[in-house]
């Protein structure tokens, strides 16, 4: 439409042009041309009627060029500029307008410069076409050199400083304007909207009194945006006039703030509903949860586009309502991209990713949502090889790789800790343009913390441009898992001085930082003045981080009171952080009672069984131990087998306890042979106890030998090229043993040994680790 005008206005110059020299006469009938035609004949000698002529074929040339640029043929209108026997200003202005339209600023630039004979509106045609393609310095340099201004000029220099976010300079210009027309007004007004700035619009609206209803539609739009409602339905209520637009956009802020009652009244109220009307009742009610209304009002619509099935359908998507989505969505008379990316991202959160899988084949038409949310659906449950490949069939198709397909695949390779293929997405994605940007950037930062290189996560931090506070959690938290406190803390302080405002999870992680350091101390006291200092009420994460970091130190008694005086019912995870340092430090006693408890609010948790049955195993009490087996056996509940795993050669080996499938396996447990008797000869002993089955003590050994991380580390050692980072990763915490000889291994082989296991990381080089033996 805008292009349709732009070109109009074009001819419409064109034409205003040679009436003014009296080329182009207005119409007139055949009586008129029969008593003028002598006259006529009389009073123009031949040289005008010759120069008459040769303009009317400028006009016809100009409005041929114009047509030419409207269908995008530039080299067409140039060929007819370049023939024509004589050009006006207009015929340049026309070629330059065509240029700027169909986005060849340069070659609109070169003909303003050749121009000897420039008006006014070539001056403002220019001016807007370095304001349309956000080269403001350049549009400053011109505005300077223009010979004479008028409104229009001065319009397109404060539109070129709004839409670039420029309010306070485009607000000089607005005050320096000589005089100003309601493009002016409403320029002004909708960049102080737009940006954010209520009050400043607010002010600029009442310095005025004859707005047009598109500027009260403006400012009320601003307030919804804002989710400032009641003052919208303020300015609502004093509008002198409305249309349709101030009611949708009165009963739109209602519906997304969640004031159904109100947004209906109005809705009712409403002297004309449009199909904008009834889609946004039908979104606020979905969006809502109130399914049941939100389908009165979609079935009582007169008319519906896609975006109303869409809004019904996004509906019970929300809300897992998979079938009566599937139902509406088989319905559809005409279905659009959005509308299978819907259904796709439902049985994705919903878990059933085949299914998603399914309507993804079956689409004949993606686009970058459409893989990215099948992507993230992988991501999401587990599959994270699944959508490590996706990724690379989306690129293979040719379809432009967005921040979420990255996002997605970032934390794929977090996930599975491939770090080498990470770091080849990183890559991509500086190309693209995309790795200053905090959305992309905390991915980034995300993958490097969990695929254990922390430096790389701090140097991808510091490269994102505007950090929020997702990216200061991030990389607080990732300190905090790698075991590096003492920086988690500093950052933490940094955050604070650069004016991000912590939140809960910034809290999460500052009392995680300190429970794997035994900041105790520290700890307590962030724990007891987050409120006071940052307005944060403390949860049951920041509980359970307290019984760990107190418990971790050794302070049962400490941990279970705060338990007992608790603001409210401590949860599984709680008494699991209990039950966890009992098991540490021996007690079975609070052991025994954090998993009885345990037990009642989770009969199906493992986890707790095999703390308890560590417990026993450690005091000896193999009865107990059994006893603990066969209540599992009869539950039916069934202990997570532990694993791990690590890239190599651009591929991820797995390995299970005592793993007698992977090809080089022999290799394998010759070396841990040999390095065993490497072991014992630097002093290392076997800590038997660990072992949870009642056999002999050489048989204890040999369990151990073969557990899945010191597999992995081997496999890592023998393939991996020295003085690069061996990095394991394993579904369960470390046993003691393992990470007792892992210690020796890295000092006999000189090699740094990262391990990643369900609680934190470690850092294994010269026989010693991060953690300090405190994990």
């Amino acid at each position: 439409m805008r292009g349709t005008y732009r070109w109009r206005r074009q001819l419409h110059i064109d034409c205003i042009y040679m009436q003014k020299l009296n080329y182009l006469p207005q119409p007139i009938n055949e009586l008129q041309i029969q008593s003028t035609a002598y006259s006529s004949k009389k009073s123009l000698s031949r040289k005008r009627q010759s120069r008459a002529a040769a303009d009317m074929d400028v006009v016809s040339w100009n409005m041929t060029i114009s047509a030419h640029m409207r269908n995008g043929d530039c080299q067409a209108a140039l060929r007819v500029f370049n023939s024509m026997p004589r050009r006006s200003s207009v015929s340049c202005n026309a070629m330059i307008s065509g240029y700027i339209a169909n986005n060849k600023f340069g070659r609109a630039k070169d003909l303003f410069d050749k121009m000897s004979d420039r008006d006014l509106f070539s001056w403002n045609v220019m001016l807007s076409g370095f304001v349309r393609h956000k080269d403001l310095s350049g549009a400053r340099a011109l505005f300077v050199r223009m010979p004479e201004k008028d409104v229009v000029s001065w319009n397109a220099m404060l539109s070129g400083y709004a839409q670039n976010g420029l309010v306070d300079e485009a607000r000089d210009i607005f005050d320096k304007m000589p005089c100003k027309n309601e493009i002016s007004w409403n320029g002004m007004l909708s960049a102080y909207v737009q940006n954010g700035r209520i009050e400043d619009a607010r002010s600029l609206f009442q310095s005025k009194m004859d707005w047009e209803v598109v500027s009260w539609n403006c400012l009320m739009g601003g307030f919804v945006k804002s989710k400032r409602v009641l003052e919208a339905r303020r300015l609502f209520n004093t509008m002198p006039v409305r249309d349709e637009v101030s009611w949708n956009i009165m009963i739109t802020g209602y519906a997304q703030n969640g004031d159904m009652e109100e947004a209906s009244k109005l809705f009712e109220l409403s002297p004309s509903r449009d199909l904008f009307t009834w889609t946004a009742m039908v979104s606020g009610y979905a969006q809502h949860g109130m399914l049941n209304e939100a389908r009165s009002i979609f079935n009582r619509m007169p008319d519906k586009n896609s975006t109303s099935w869409n809004a019904m359908i996004g509906g019970y998507v929300k809300y897992q309502r998979m079938q009566m989505a599937r139902d509406l969505f088989d319905a559809m008379p005409s279905r659009n991209t959005s509308s299978w990316n819907t259904m796709i991202t439902g049985y994705a959160q919903a878990g059933d990713i085949d299914r998603a899988r399914s309507m993804f084949d079956s689409m004949s038409e993606r686009d970058s949502i459409s893989w990215s949310a099948m992507i993230a659906g992988y991501a999401q449950n587990g599959r994270s090889e699944e959508a490590l490949q996706l990724f690379v069939e989306m690129e293979r198709d040719g379809e432009r790789l967005n921040r979420s397909s990255f996002t997605c695949s970032l934390t794929a390779c977090a996930d599975i800790a491939a770090l080498e293929l990470g770091k080849q997405l990183h890559g991509r994605l500086v190309k693209a343009g995309f790795h200053t940007g905090c959305f992309v950037g905390n991915a980034v930062v995300a993958m490097y913390c969990k695929c254990g290189s922390i430096d790389e996560a701090r140097d991808a931090f510091q490269e994102i441009a505007h950090k929020d506070v997702v990216s200061w959690n991030t990389i607080i938290y990732g300190y905090a898992r790698h075991g590096f406190g003492e920086e988690a803390l500093a950052v933490f302080e940094s955050m604070k001085t650069s004016g991000i405002r912590p939140d809960a999870t910034t809290m999460v992680g500052v009392l995680s930082a300190c429970g794997h350091t035994g900041l105790v101390g520290k700890g307590t006291e962030y724990f007891y003045s987050m409120s006071q200092d940052f307005g944060i009420v403390a949860n049951s994460v920041h509980y359970t981080c307290m019984v760990d970091l107190l418990g971790r130190a050794g302070r049962l008694e400490e941990a279970e009171n705060l338990i007992r005086n608790m603001p409210f019912e401590p949860d599984a995870s709680t008494w699991g952080a209990l039950l966890g340092a009992s098991r540490m430090h021996c007690h079975i006693e609070l052991g025994e009672k954090a998993a009885q408890v345990v037990n009642e609010m989770e009969p199906d948790n493992s986890g707790m069984y095999v703390l308890l049955s560590n417990l026993y195993a450690a005091k000896g009490r193999w009865p107990d131990v059994g006893k603990m087996r066969l209540k599992m056996r009869n539950k039916g509940v069934k202990k997570v087998p532990g694993y791990s795993w690590l890239e190599a050669q651009n591929k991820i080996h797995t390995f299970t306890v005592g793993d007698s499938s992977h090809p080089e396996k022999e290799k394998l447990h010759a070396f841990l042979e040999e390095m065993d008797l490497k072991m014992k000869n630097e002093g290392y002993v076997s800590s038997t106890k660990v072992v949870l089955h009642d056999v002999e003590e050489e048989e204890k050994e040999h369990m151990l030998k073969y557990h899945s991380e010191r597999l992995a580390v081997a496999y890592g050692i023998l393939s991996i090229p020295v003085g690069r980072p061996i990095r394991v990763i394993k579904n369960l915490r470390v046993c003691e043993d393992c990470h007792n000889a892992i210690k020796y291994m890295s000092k006999i082989v000189g090699r740094l040994i990262i391990l990643r296991d369900n609680n934190r990381f470690h850092h294994f080089n010269g026989g010693s680790c991060s953690c300090g033996d405190y994990w």
